[in-house]
């Protein structure tokens, strides 16, 4: 690891601690009453939880696998994938981003799937849960724009005198982001052509187009239904994940279906932030949004760090279990020759 890393790294861990310790100043958390009502929890919902876990794990191993097939001449087991997904979120753990590349490594080593082929695959994997993820953002926001509305309003700063001021500025500024975008779609096709000879345009249209191809590869999938089946089912996992902990603690128990889509989406922008496992940026949106549905902000604080918590300890857990069976099995005797995938492997993967 260079300085650069280091140093990213570093900066990566005091947003986190910084962020955390935020969260629990603001609402006066005692840390003796959060860790006396987490070992209070009923642990059988915990247990529930740590199996969709661990069914959310998998599945996302088993669409990989699907992303696989078509550009690889064999594809890696349903255990070799998983082990390698869940070394993957190790990883994340430790560095963000990092696991992306822990994963395909790992893959690598069980299997003979080359580096650069698997890593394509992983960049069309998550462009569908971005698209998975915007999808639910909207439903979110259309089931419950009066909260949502109010907690943006909040937490970005604004304070809306009146009933109805919320929607209105809402409204207000979708109407100016819908006009600025017209008129930047006007003086873009105006200036298009002078735009085309910039190294920066050219990048990012290069890199436009390489989302869209990354984001139509599923035409080149064996078996489309399935794929969209597992991506289904892996938000489905990740949304009884967390709804399943409130029924842990009497605090929680009482919060609806709709308080778990919420704090599904909430939660997923933050274990997106630039910090480890998302620590810190998780806790913050988390317990703030743990407000709107009439609880405390120490109970939302604990919520967030319960869910958190138990999410973390089951990456560790099998993700160390996943380190011992990479130790265990060794590593293929593969020939150097072979670590790259013959061109039109790699073209399809991109």
């Amino acid at each position: 690891m260079n300085i650069k890393n280091i140093l990213k790294y570093l900066i990566s861990l005091g947003i986190a601690g910084g962020l955390l310790w935020y969260t629990f100043t603001q609402s006066n958390l005692d840390t003796g009453d959060l860790w006396a009502k987490i070992k209070a929890a009923d642990m059988r919902w915990v247990a529930l939880s740590a199996f969709l876990t661990l069914v959310a794990h998998w599945s996302r191993a088993e669409r990989w696998r699907l992303l696989l097939e078509p550009v690889v001449p064999q594809r890696p087991t349903s255990v070799e994938a998983t082990t390698s997904v869940l070394i993957g979120y190790l990883a994340n753990l430790a560095l963000p981003r990092a696991g992306e590349v822990a994963r395909c490594g790992t893959l690598y080593r069980l299997s003979d799937v080359p580096v650069n082929v698997s890593f394509g695959t992983v960049v069309a994997e998550r462009l569908f849960d971005v698209l998975m993820l915007l999808i639910l953002l909207a439903v979110t926001f259309v089931l419950e724009f009066d909260r949502l509305s109010q907690f943006f309003l909040d937490f970005l700063g604004g304070k809306v005198p009146g009933e109805s001021g919320g929607s209105g500025v809402l409204l207000l500024v979708g109407a100016v982001l819908l006009g600025g975008a017209v008129l930047a779609w006007f003086l873009f096709q105006k200036y298009r052509h002078l735009l085309e000879k910039q190294p920066i345009y050219q990048k990012i249209s290069g890199f436009v187009v390489g989302l869209l191809e990354g984001l139509l590869s599923v035409r080149k999938l064996r078996r489309p239904g399935a794929f969209i089946f597992h991506t289904i089912l892996i938000w489905t996992m990740y949304y009884l994940m967390s709804y399943t902990l409130f029924f842990a603690m009497p605090a929680t128990a009482n919060l609806g279906p709709l308080a778990g889509l919420t704090i599904l989406v909430v939660g997923t922008l933050g274990m997106a932030a630039p910090t480890p496992g998302g620590i810190g940026s998780f806790h913050l949106l988390v317990g703030q949004v743990a407000l709107l549905y009439g609880l405390t902000a120490q109970d939302g604080q604990i919520l967030a760090t319960f869910i958190h918590g138990v999410s973390t300890l089951m990456i560790i857990i099998l993700g160390i279990l996943s380190l011992l069976v990479v130790l265990l099995r060794g590593k293929k005797n593969i020939p150097d020759n072979d670590v790259l995938a013959d061109p039109n492997a790699i073209d399809a993967a991109r």
